[in-house]
């Protein structure tokens, strides 16, 4: 009986040790497992911005009225994301920073084409707005191992971004213009 008593106290103690908190897999299936950062990161470029390089639709171009011009410039988030990417690096051995960025954007082609027959949209004009951006910023490299080491260099990067979008095309006449506005646009002119 002792024997009995003493490997059941055993195979209590073994127990309660392996469901203490000290144990990583005390939780089974439940135990949590650590995800480096840069995957929320990876996940977000594949999936968040499935519109950047979809051609919009725009309401038609009419008569009379003046053609419409390329007002605005490519967003700093857009900039930015066209960049080269920020080495990662192993936190205190080497790590790379981007700090005082400024952008500049300057438009370099503003036209629209004749109108010809476009696959899934039909007859449309296409619109070019081309940008020219020009990144200034520091970039700093630090490692604190084996001994604290700081570097920082002021760098320039021009970017070109193209804004292409259609204008549907519907022919010269007025009364058929309006009505395709009114469709996109909810207005009535």
């Amino acid at each position: 009986m002792t024997w009995f008593r003493r490997s059941l106290c055993m195979l209590m103690a073994g127990a309660s040790v392996a469901l203490a908190g000290c144990n990583p897999l005390a939780a089974g299936f439940l135990t949590p497992v650590p995800i480096q950062p840069w995957v929320a990161e990876r996940m977000e470029e594949k999936f968040a911005h499935k519109n950047d390089h979809r051609t919009p639709i725009m309401p038609p171009i009419r008569e009379g009225f003046p053609p419409p011009v390329c007002e605005d410039p490519p967003t700093e988030r857009e900039v930015l994301r066209t960049l080269k990417k920020v080495k990662r690096g192993v936190p205190f051995v080497y790590e790379e920073f981007r700090d005082d960025i400024r952008i500049y954007s300057e438009r370099i082609v503003d036209k629209i084409d004749p109108p010809r027959f476009f696959p899934l949209v039909g007859w449309a004009q296409l619109h070019h707005c081309h940008w020219k951006n020009t990144i200034y910023w520091t970039e700093t490299i630090q490692s604190d191992y084996p001994f604290p080491t700081k570097l920082k260099k002021r760098r320039v990067e021009v970017i070109y971004i193209d804004k292409d979008h259609l204008h549907l095309y519907v022919g010269p006449d007025v009364e058929t213009q309006k009505d395709i506005t009114r469709e996109f646009t909810e207005y009535a002119p």
